[in-house]
């Protein structure tokens, strides 16, 4: 088997910034096991393989796997995609249509950006999960849970300094295979940041998660009472979404820099 690779740092302005994702386009599906291989091979936090649904479709089949596991949304992949068939591939419609384990997820141009039509998922208040602020080293203001577990803090400068204790945030998240979103406000025009810790799945931290947003967006368009906003991930790379609350649906906006592109032989 050959095909084409491309490394893209997605939520990014520039290389080296936002989430580098690999995306491998294909003709035909191999098995899982080796889509799980090259993936844990490329060692990045997501591996997104497309191919065409079949005919008569518009659509894409679209899947995502970290080193460890296939799963069901990822946000930055999805982008890093979009980006690779509108840029590298010579599609010309202006918007693509993705079949994910998720449901259907569309991808426009907007502009410069790339914009995402995501289902929203939103939190409910649970209570302390026990032992979780001991494995963060800081205490949270508020808990709530989609698939997700979201912990609310009073200001940027508290999610910045979080150093958690992975192996025992891991421990606690594995049953359930939840990640951790953690968010404050924002400053410096953004409408709130957060970090995105996701140890069950094979990542301790992850730099840009779009699918988080799928969740923090309706909880800060709630509570700050406007629909658009500009998040910030503050984690060493870094990066910046557009964001809009659209009920049911998420809108989440970025841009690409391309980084590598080669070929893979297994």
């Amino acid at each position: 088997m050959k095909a084409q690779l491309f490394q893209v740092d997605a939520f990014a302005d520039r290389p080296f910034e936002g989430n580098p994702a690999a995306v491998v386009p294909l003709e035909i599906w191999p098995e899982d096991a080796v889509l799980q291989a090259i993936a844990a091979e490329n060692n990045l936090a997501e591996t997104a393989f497309f191919a065409p649904e079949g005919a008569g479709s518009d659509a894409f089949r679209l899947r995502w796997f970290t080193p460890a596991v296939e799963v069901d949304l990822c946000g930055h992949a999805t982008l890093a995609s979009a980006h690779v068939i509108l840029s590298h591939l010579a599609f010309s419609s202006p918007e693509i249509h993705f079949e994910t384990r998720s449901g259907r997820l569309t991808v426009t141009r907007a502009g410069d950006l790339l914009a995402m039509d995501f289902p929203a998922a939103k939190a409910k208040p649970i209570p302390e999960p026990e032992g979780l602020a001991r494995a963060l080293g800081a205490k949270p203001i508020v808990y709530a849970r989609t698939s997700n577990i979201m912990a609310l803090f009073g200001n940027a400068a508290e999610v910045a300094a979080l150093d958690p204790d992975f192996p025992a945030l891991k421990k606690l998240l594995m049953p359930s295979g939840a990640g951790l979103i953690c968010t404050a406000p924002g400053t410096d025009g953004f409408d709130f940041v957060s970090r995105f810790f996701a140890p069950a799945h094979g990542i301790d931290e992850d730099p840009v998660t779009g699918s988080a947003h799928c969740t923090s967006v309706p909880y800060w368009a709630k509570k700050l009472g406007k629909t658009d906003l500009v998040a910030r991930q503050i984690s060493k790379r870094g990066g910046t979404l557009w964001c809009t609350d659209a009920g049911d649906r998420v809108i989440i906006r970025g841009r690409c820099a391309d980084y590598m592109k080669g070929e893979i032989e297994v």
